[in-house]
C-alpha cells in the first residue's frame, strides 16, 4: 500500500492538479491510501458526531507521545479529507495536535471553497474531535 505524503508533497501535488476535478481524483485516491481499519475500530465511540457520512477515527498514543490516528469513512472523497487531516497532524504529539492551526493549510489547499457545506462541517468536526480527544492526552 502507498504510504501517505508528508504535508509539503501534499501542498506540491495539489498545486499540481489543474483543476479541481482532478484535485478532487487526488483526493479519493489519498483516502484509498488509507491503512483498512478493523472492522472492531468501527464501533460507536469512534464515530465522529457532525459528519454527513459514517467517519471512524481512532488515536492511540505512542510510548514516545507520538500520536497515530486511525480513520476510516463510508464515502470516499470524506475518506480522502480524512487522509488529509492525518497528514497535516502526522508526527505529533498531543500538545502538538492541540496548538496547531490547520485552517492556514486548507488555505493553500483552497479546501475550503471548494467542499460543500455539509462536508466543510464535517472536516470541522474531525478536527474539533482529533483536538480534543488530544487535549484529554495532554
Amino acid at each position: 500500500m502507498a504510504t501517505l505524503p508528508d504535508k509539503d508533497k501534499l501542498l506540491k501535488n495539489f498545486s499540481r492538479c489543474s483543476n479541481w476535478e482532478e484535485k478532487y481524483l487526488y483526493i479519493i485516491e489519498l483516502g484509498a491510501r488509507l491503512p483498512e481499519l478493523a472492522q472492531a475500530d468501527h464501533k460507536p465511540e469512534n464515530i465522529i458526531q457532525g459528519c454527513q457520512s459514517q467517519v471512524w477515527i481512532v488515536m492511540h498514543q505512542q510510548p514516545d507521545g507520538v500520536i497515530t490516528l486511525e480513520g476510516d469513512s463510508d464515502a470516499a472523497i470524506v475518506k480522502g479529507l480524512i487522509a488529509i487531516v492525518f497528514i497535516l497532524y502526522q508526527q505529533m504529539t498531543s500538545q502538538d495536535i492541540v496548538a496547531f492551526d490547520v485552517r492556514p493549510w486548507f488555505e493553500k489547499l483552497e479546501l475550503a471553497q471548494h467542499l460543500t457545506p455539509s462536508r466543510s462541517q464535517g472536516l470541522e468536526a474531525m478536527i474539533r474531535a482529533i483536538r480534543t480527544k488530544s487535549a484529554n492526552l495532554s
